[in-house]
């Protein structure tokens, strides 16, 4: 008789309490958490939530529109919200030490691969070329990209200066950094590859003339820019691929126009090269060319991007924030 009585009170019991759902709510539904409940089971393990929980603010928001029926089924709407520290800002001296390295090693892979093809004749061919500089401004973007920005490119520095997104007191520091990084990659390559033959340095086809060379540095200059701005300055594009959309785009870039100006985009692409081995043919065009299709092409993405806010009937004017180089 005990045993029947506990089996009801036991069954009793168990009907009074609710089941729990076969799914937790996921903070998508209405009324459910903005964050869901997080594993206790780092208790077992030693560990305090007191770090996490410190930085954990909690309120209540308005109740959230939901489907007849559902209403009850949920408790008040509360939500909670997590703030993280910023993590500490990079000093000028790191960001530069970062962008003389990064510059050092895509000119000098970019030059060698120049210098081996032309040493081999032809063996390494133009998707060669266009491949290793591709590969090294993606790996350069993943490896310095937080630190510095990753200009490389004194084009790419001017650029963003023009459009707010740096500062232009530090624009000196970081071209100075990129022109000393090519005219040691310079050196650096005709001391490892002597002879160097043409020193990999950038000239114009002996069958294009000036004028063609500057539109065409003009043009894979602006690809180049607008592709730079849109991953790097816009929020809603993919910003973690930015090292392979700029590597994308300078391979591309150079496949159209590697065989008549060399494919440079970058002013002291060409500068270094041309100091080690004294060869300054038509390099008036390699420093201007670049920086104004760098110029063009970041205006032309500012004007085509989408607005930061869609214009309806509620929307309000914000304050301009400024943005910086996402990499």
């Amino acid at each position: 008789m005990d045993n029947n009585n506990n089996n009801n009170n036991v069954n009793s019991n168990s009907e009074e309490i609710p089941s729990a759902p076969s799914t937790p709510a996921t903070p998508g539904t209405p009324g459910a958490p903005l964050i869901a409940g997080f594993n206790h089971g780092h208790h077992r393990l030693g560990r305090k939530p007191a770090s996490l929980l410190r930085n954990c603010s909690c309120f209540a928001v308005e109740e959230w529109a939901m489907e007849e029926g559902v209403a009850g089924r949920f408790p008040p709407a509360v939500s909670c919200s997590f703030s993280f520290p910023r993590p500490p800002p990079v000093s000028l001296a790191r960001k530069v030490g970062a962008e003389f390295i990064g510059t050092l090693i895509l000119i000098f892979a970019g030059t060698a691969a120049a210098i081996v093809n032309e040493k081999t004749q032809g063996s390494e061919s133009l998707l060669g070329l266009a491949g290793s500089s591709g590969l090294a401004v993606m790996i350069v973007i993943l490896s310095t990209g937080h630190i510095s920005g990753a200009h490389l490119n004194p084009a790419v520095t001017i650029a963003f200066a023009a459009l707010k997104h740096f500062p232009w007191k530090h624009v000196p520091v970081y071209i100075g950094a990129q022109v000393a990084a090519s005219v040691v990659a310079g050196y650096g390559l005709k001391a490892v590859f002597q002879p160097v033959m043409g020193g990999g340095v950038t000239v114009p086809a002996a069958s294009v003339g000036y004028a063609q060379a500057f539109a065409l540095e003009f043009i894979i200059s602006f690809n180049l820019m607008f592709v730079v701005t849109a991953v790097a300055t816009d929020t809603r594009a993919v910003g973690e691929l930015a090292g392979v959309a700029v590597g994308a785009t300078v391979m591309l870039n150079i496949l159209i126009a590697g065989n008549t100006t060399g494919g440079s985009m970058n002013p002291v692409r060409t500068l270094g090269p041309a100091v080690a081995v004294n060869n300054y043919k038509a390099i008036w065009i390699y420093l201007t060319a670049p920086i104004l299709g760098a110029l063009c092409g970041a205006g032309t993405y500012v004007a085509v991007k989408l607005p930061d806010q869609e214009e309806d009937g509620d929307t309000h004017e914000k304050p301009a924030t400024s943005r910086s180089f996402r990499r």
